[in-house]
């Protein structure tokens, strides 16, 4: 059974400290942080919301529909997640110059 972080207030807890200071390394690794791509448009979204309201890591999170659930529930409308993909990862590039 799939058992994310975010199912058990005490899980999140738990793994709070852990998933902060992953954050902050990945941003003293010099990442961009004008947008972040979630995988995933419910929970977890919420969740990485939540903690962005709090400490402001990112300018934007953007949800993307998790590949998994994409592949098991959505398959027949593959191509459409695709040009969805395209599309927001089009967007963190800017404008052409």
């Amino acid at each position: 059974v799939n058992y994310n972080y975010y199912d058990s207030k005490a899980l999140t807890k738990a793994a709070l400290p852990f998933i902060l200071q992953s954050i902050r390394q990945l941003i003293d690794l010099g990442v961009e942080t004008q947008r972040a791509f979630c995988f995933g448009t419910g929970k977890n979204y919420a969740f990485l919301e939540s903690l962005n309201a709090e400490h402001r890591f990112f300018g934007e999170i953007i949800p993307l529909e998790h590949p998994r659930y994409i592949m098991q529930y959505k398959s027949r409308f593959l191509p459409e997640y695709i040009d969805k993909y395209l599309a927001a990862l089009g967007k963190s590039q800017g404008p052409e110059e």
